[in-house]
């Protein structure tokens, strides 16, 4: 028994630390971070495109190009610099008003978790019967667990759940687009957008921009996963299958949405999803629970690691000791519950008014820096060079600089 325990480790430490720790873990961890508060009710997709009917599209091609450019960028910054964390990361792009982006990371973890407690309670209640406090029980428990172990665990926990996740997402889109195939087509055919029948394209294109914007938080949650890239080849791979892995969840629920188009008890639902299940079979939407119960654990879990690496790196810099897991699993009870007291607010109100002022002063503080001055130290080739960024007493001596 001994020998087979000790010859799992191994095997997984090679998978982490080979192509798939260095060009998909980036992606994977951001997918499934996002996956929570962009994808799982599917109110996020009706307020950031869907709305806008036949034209929705163009919404999703801004978001999956802008996702890709943007892990790029922080992927490359973060090799180059060893930045790590947020805090060293945003003192390359914004210098000492770094602390402005806590400030919005922190609010904008907070709303996200809300939502997605917000939209747990009800769907768990609806799906599985349990009521409201069981699940946000069970959901506070997990996520401290997870975030008392660490980054080794978290990595195989999101692994393993990324994997799970796609499939029922692509199961509940498969269904429910057979289903409705014919009205998919008419809603495309006729250019059905009566919902915001005015709209210009531009106004389109700018909604998949703010969606870029509001999902900034959860870039920090992957930064350690950098750690492991040490070419431009990597991070522009990586880059890119994390663009593509954070926008097939936005087009399938897109796709499904439209063969509802423009009902109001889809699009003026709390929980898009459950509706568009109603139609189905009960084990169906049991598993929708399931998922969307994982989907809240994943995102929590990693936007309060991400704040959590925050502190820690802070404290290491003044010379203190860093968290300890007790005290980091304490921060992750005390953001959830601080998300939940806000998620009586109600999940259309927060997404509609929340998300769009969140989504500005994220792009402000991260996404305008980061495209910029990301730009320009990328184009400037400041920082390590290929060959130091294997070399680990460059990289020591750039982690002094910094």
């Amino acid at each position: 028994m001994s020998s087979t325990g000790a010859a799992a480790p191994a095997r997984s430490e090679g998978l982490f630390n080979g192509p798939y720790g260095r060009l998909l873990l980036p992606g994977v961890i951001l997918q499934s971070v996002l996956i929570g508060g962009g994808y799982a009710t599917g109110r996020e997709i009706v307020e950031f495109g869907a709305k806008y009917g036949s034209l929705g599209w163009i919404a999703g091609i801004a978001i999956g190009i802008g996702f890709a450019l943007m892990a790029f960028l922080m992927f490359e910054i973060a090799r180059r610099f060893q930045a790590f964390d947020y805090r060293t990361l945003l003192q390359r792009l914004i210098g000492p008003l770094y602390w402005l982006f806590d400030i919005v990371y922190v609010l904008l973890a907070i709303l996200i978790i809300a939502i997605m407690a917000a939209a747990t309670g009800e769907i768990l209640n609806s799906t599985l019967g349990l009521p409201v406090w069981v699940g946000v029980a069970i959901m506070i428990v997990v996520v401290g667990l997870l975030n008392f172990y660490g980054e080794g665990l978290i990595e195989r926990f999101k692994s393993i759940g990324t994997g799970a996740l796609y499939l029922a997402y692509i199961l509940f889109a498969t269904l429910v687009i057979t289903r409705n195939w014919d009205r998919i087509q008419e809603t495309f055919a006729t250019g059905d957008r009566s919902l915001h029948a005015d709209v210009p394209v531009l106004a389109v294109l700018w909604t998949g921009v703010l969606y870029v914007g509001y999902n900034l938080a959860v870039y920090p949650a992957a930064l350690f996963t950098a750690r492991r890239q040490t070419r431009l080849r990597h991070t522009v791979i990586a880059g890119l299958v994390a663009g593509v892995l954070m926008v097939v969840p936005w087009f399938l629920t897109y796709i499904a949405l439209m063969g509802f188009y423009p009902q109001e008890e889809v699009f003026g639902a709390s929980v898009p999803w459950l509706e568009m299940l109603g139609q189905e079979a009960v084990w169906v939407v049991v598993l929708f629970g399931v998922v969307v119960g994982w989907t809240l654990v994943e995102t929590a879990t990693g936007m309060i690691y991400a704040l959590v690496a925050r502190v820690d790196q802070n404290l290491v810099d003044l010379g203190k000791r860093p968290i300890n897991r007790p005290t980091a699993g304490s921060i992750s009870v005390v953001t959830l519950l601080l998300a939940l007291l806000l998620a009586q607010v109600g999940i259309i109100d927060l997404i509609a008014t929340g998300y769009t002022a969140m989504a500005y002063a994220m792009i402000a503080v991260f996404g305008i820096p980061l495209l910029v001055r990301g730009l320009y130290l990328i184009a400037t080739r400041q920082g390590l060079s290929f060959s130091e960024a294997s070399d680990p007493a460059a990289v020591h001596r750039e982690r002094q600089r910094a």
